[in-house]
């Protein structure tokens, strides 16, 4: 009976160890973390506070925005956002929808990335340089110490 115990015990300690350390953080709780960025995104963009917005892109220089060129720095990417989008009404009401967010493990089998596809969509009378009221975007983020963070976005 000793026997029997003792090999349970030693078959639980072999799982646990295969398995590895519990999360801090689940997978779940991740992609909620970044749905909430983009819900307040969308939120500071419906206020015409494109600085906001902004909130959710990493401030670094090497932070990418791609459309129709490739802007490069956080300082760029808000002074274009502020170009194409001078007013409130040319920045209108944006939606995003058909999200899906795919999180990404590092060989450590810690969730460090993230990617974000999805669609958007801007309702507004009035249109700057920029026309384009629908599109798809890719997005790749970072979790960072500040939350989770933009530092590629593909937008077209």
């Amino acid at each position: 009976m000793k026997a029997r115990i003792l090999l349970v015990g030693l078959q639980v300690l072999l799982v646990l160890a295969i398995a590895g350390p519990a999360r801090a953080v689940v997978p779940d709780a991740d992609a909620a973390a970044i749905r909430q960025v983009m819900d307040q995104q969308q939120a500071a963009w419906n206020r015409g506070d494109i600085d906001g917005f902004m909130h959710g892109y990493k401030d670094a220089p090497d932070t990418t925005f791609v459309s129709s060129s490739v802007r490069k720095g956080y300082r760029v990417i808000l002074a274009g956002y502020h170009q194409h989008y001078a007013t409130k009404d040319q920045m209108g009401q944006l939606t995003f929808s058909q999200f899906e967010v795919r999180l990404l493990t590092g060989s450590k089998g810690e969730v460090d990335y993230a990617v974000v596809t999805g669609r958007f969509h801007l309702d507004r009378q009035a249109h700057g340089e920029t026309t384009q009221n629908d599109g798809v975007f890719s997005l790749l983020w970072q979790k960072t110490p500040e939350g989770w963070k933009i530092i590629l976005d593909h937008t077209s």
